[in-house]
């Protein structure tokens, strides 16, 4: 699986990458649809961007702050920052039972930061805080994002 974030609005493929990251996808594969649990395809943007003032291993529960991976919350889903994607190609990743931002697709860390690299998330893109950190600094609201197999 390839995660492309650009700041352009021109494919992917124009570019060249300047960075990997380890990152998880979906343990239950590629998929579009509402329910699925699967890591959506296509062009994205970054719509909402949270948890910038909060320390790495910050836990989220519905997008807010309840806690901290080292204060009794090691197994935590959502960590550190999130990147809420939206999706920008109707009817693949926008709209009806497909729409990636009504599905909840983030970019986010993890508390279990060993399972990076292969499939773990229940359709989200799990990345690693050293990561994470840096890079939702450095990315403003809107910009786009790519994900293919």
């Amino acid at each position: 699986m390839f995660l492309y974030i650009k700041g352009s609005e021109e494919h992917a493929s124009a570019y060249r990458v300047k960075r990997n990251f380890l990152i998880s996808t979906s343990r239950f594969g590629i998929g579009q649809q509402e329910g699925s649990n699967r890591t959506p395809l296509g062009l994205h943007c970054v719509k909402e961007m949270i948890g910038g003032t909060w320390p790495a291993g910050t836990v989220f529960k519905g997008r807010e702050p309840v806690g901290f991976t080292w204060a009794g919350m090691p197994d935590a889903k959502i960590t550190t920052r999130i990147l809420w994607l939206d999706g920008l190609q109707p009817g693949l990743n926008r709209g009806g039972n497909v729409d990636s931002h009504a599905r909840y697709i983030y970019i986010h860390g993890t508390a279990d930061q060993r399972s990076l690299g292969r499939p773990g998330s229940c359709g989200c893109i799990h990345m690693a805080d050293r990561d994470l950190v840096p890079l939702f600094h450095q990315l403003p609201p809107g910009t786009l994002v790519w994900i293919e197999e």
